[in-house]
């Protein structure tokens, strides 16, 4: 029989082996996404799958597929640890910018309204978040040495209405300030819509430029957007790059050059058709309704120009012309540019009309085109380009890029596949990893994506400026 002690010794040495084992563990790491595997057998698998991951295009350079697990960012000691407070998270862009990032980072607090990205936000990243910032006692929070957050952008948009400031909502970047001014952050990241320039004949983005000035900041702004990095999403948003004042270098911050959108490969962020779910397919009267202008598109010459708006229920509405006149003034403008097309192919659009009017009048929408895709072109057709059903009609966009992803009902359709994109694409689009849990309810999926930052265009300005400030290698 074994006594006690030989026992004991036997336990130790099993336990010291273990230890040794764990910490001289090999780490591989794809390429691609920067996922992590123990096992070399899941990496290859990962390598191997049939929809491969999407290829990181930030400047992080990975020359390494196999590292020690001692060496990995990620365990580097807590005196290089980079702490940043996550307001008006979302379902966690910039975590997922800052989780990229070549030094050990900690969210130390997340905060967000939408109490269903809080779930989400739980699920990806294991953070309980706050909701109300209106609430947050900034002197019972940890101390960060960031603050990043993209500000409600709805007062500001050109969806929103441009309500400026008159809004709550517009009023939330004060909260950024209370919190900023006892935590002292060497740093904040803040995004907003392009729009934030101009509303307001600029009053809104001078109040924010002093506001951030008057507390101690300066500030560098940046308007980019995915499609020129590599991503194919037009998705134009200015970041705000505050740095205190006591840490400024008195040098400008320069991104890296900006890339030619015409070689995105769009089959990379694309799911293959075969095997996404029907549900995803347009039919009935939106399938309708694109092949009806898809119809009359067959009948222009080639280089006609058709834009702007047709609204051609407009010109079948048999208005007087005292109805004329008292139309708004967009309207009558409309009328006005749409009557030489019209007239140009009178024929056909009276033909196509009397065969059509029932779908053309069904919806507001049905009866309105907007062609953004310059001059008709050769075997031309409504399903060579993106689309997406707006209030203002069906906006036709060039296939280069997505047209921009929003919060409200527009999820882009894929013409070449007569289909919607798919959540994941949406999250490709969007540059977050392939692992990204998704809302089980596509609606909130899109919503939510459509509310969030660009992963990849957050991730490029932090480390940029990081690097600047001799903080990151």
């Amino acid at each position: 029989m074994i006594n006690n002690s030989f026992r004991k010794y036997l336990v130790r040495i099993i336990l010291y082996k273990v230890l040794y084992l764990y910490n001289n563990m090999t780490e591989f790491i794809c390429q691609n996404c920067s996922k992590k595997f123990i096992h070399k057998s899941s990496y290859t698998k990962h390598l191997n799958r049939k929809f491969p991951c999407v290829k990181n295009t930030s400047p992080v350079n990975i020359n390494t597929i196999i590292k020690k697990k001692k060496s990995s960012p990620k365990s580097k000691s807590n005196t290089n640890l980079l702490r940043f407070m996550d307001l008006f998270c979302g379902i966690g862009g910039f975590h997922s910018a800052f989780d990229k990032l070549p030094i050990s980072t900690q969210c130390v607090m997340a905060c967000d309204i939408d109490k269903r990205c809080g779930i989400l936000y739980k699920k990806n990243y294991n953070i309980d978040i706050e909701h109300d910032i209106t609430k947050l006692d900034p002197n019972s929070l940890a101390d960060t040495d960031i603050i990043c957050g993209g500000f409600p952008c709805q007062p500001f948009s050109n969806a929103g209405k441009k309500k400026m400031m008159s809004d709550d909502r517009g009023l939330l970047f004060d909260e950024i300030i209370r919190l900023a001014m006892v935590k002292q952050p060497k740093f904040m990241f803040l995004e907003n819509v392009k729009h934030i320039r101009k509303v307001g004949n600029g009053e809104v983005f001078q109040y924010i430029l002093d506001t951030l000035d008057k507390n101690g900041y300066i500030v560098q702004t940046f308007t980019i957007s995915p499609h020129e990095y590599g991503i194919p999403q037009q998705r134009e948003r200015v970041y705000f790059v505050c740095v205190r004042k006591d840490i400024y270098n008195n040098k400008e911050i320069v991104l890296p050059e900006k890339t030619d959108y015409h070689n995105i490969n769009l089959e990379e962020f694309l799911e293959n058709p075969e095997e996404i779910d029907n549900k995803y397919f347009i039919n009935g009267d939106i399938l309708k309704s694109l092949e009806v202008w898809d119809e009359m598109i067959q009948h222009f010459d080639i280089d006609e120009k058709i834009s702007p708006t047709i609204m051609i229920n407009e010109a079948y509405n048999n208005h007087t012309p005292e109805d004329f006149e008292n139309y708004a003034g967009w309207r009558k403008d409309y009328i006005t540019k749409n009557k030489p097309l019209i007239e140009k192919y009178q024929p056909q659009f009276d033909s196509w009309y009397q065969k059509h009017q029932d779908i053309l009048t069904r919806r507001e929408i049905y009866g309105k085109l907007e062609w953004q895709v310059g001059p008709i072109k050769p075997n031309d057709s409504i399903f060579n380009y993106f689309i997406q059903l707006r209030q203002s009609g069906i906006r036709v966009k060039k296939p280069h890029y997505f047209p921009t992803l929003v919060a409200i009902n527009q999820t882009p359709i894929y013409g070449k596949e007569k289909r919607y994109i798919t959540p994941r694409e949406c999250a490709r689009l969007q540059s977050f990893p392939e692992n990204f849990i998704l809302d089980e309810d596509d609606n909130k999926s899109y919503k939510q994506f459509g509310n969030s930052v660009n992963v990849d265009n957050v991730y490029m300005v932090i480390y940029t400026t990081l690097k600047h400030y001799n903080m990151v290698e």
